[in-house]
C-alpha cells in the first residue's frame, strides 16, 4: 500500500469514526460538530485521491480550515443542555489519540516526500489534524466540566 492509499484509508476510517460519534451523540450541537469533522475527513480523502491520480492541486484553493468559531458558538449555545455520558467521553478521548496519530503520520511522510507541493499538502493536512485534536480536547473539557467551560482563546 503506497502512502496515498494508506492516507486515504486513515481518512476513510476517520470519517466512519466521526459518523459513529454523530449517531452516539445525544446533543444536537455535538451532532453538528461531528458531522463537520466527518466532512473534513472526506475533504482530506479526496485530496489524497487526487494526489495519487497525479491530478493538479492548487494549494491556494485548498480550504481545509475547520470552522472552529461555529463549533465553539454551538458548544456555548448548548452549554446548559448537556448530559455527561462517560462512554461517549472515552470515545472522544480515543478520537483525540487518532487525530494525534494522523498528524504524526502526515508530518513524518512529509519529511520523506521529495515534491515540495506534496510535502506542503501533507503538512497542511497534519496541521488540520492538530485543529481536530484541539476541538476534541475542548469537547471533552466541555463535557466533563460544562459549568466551568470557556472556549480556548486559540479559537
Amino acid at each position: 500500500m503506497n502512502v496515498y492509499e494508506y492516507a486515504m484509508k486513515v481518512e476513510k476510517e476517520g470519517e466512519a469514526y466521526y459518523r459513529e460519534m454523530v449517531s452516539k451523540a445525544q446533543n444536537p450541537g455535538l451532532k453538528r460538530i461531528f458531522t463537520m469533522l466527518a466532512d473534513e475527513e472526506v475533504k482530506h480523502y479526496n485530496i489524497f485521491k487526487n494526489m495519487m491520480k497525479k491530478e493538479d492541486i492548487d494549494l491556494e484553493k485548498l480550504d481545509l480550515i475547520t470552522d472552529t468559531k461555529t463549533i465553539f458558538q454551538t458548544l456555548t449555545q448548548e452549554k446548559d443542555n448537556i448530559d455527561l455520558d462517560k462512554e461517549q467521553v472515552q470515545f472522544y478521548k480515543d478520537a483525540i489519540t487518532r487525530e494525534e496519530n494522523s498528524k504524526n503520520f502526515y508530518a513524518q511522510k512529509a519529511e520523506e516526500l521529495e515534491s515540495v507541493t506534496e510535502k506542503s499538502i501533507f503538512l497542511q493536512i497534519a496541521a488540520e489534524e492538530v485543529k481536530h485534536k484541539k476541538v476534541l480536547e475542548e469537547i471533552v473539557t466541555f463535557l466533563e466540566e460544562p459549568a466551568d467551560w470557556v472556549a480556548s482563546a486559540e479559537f
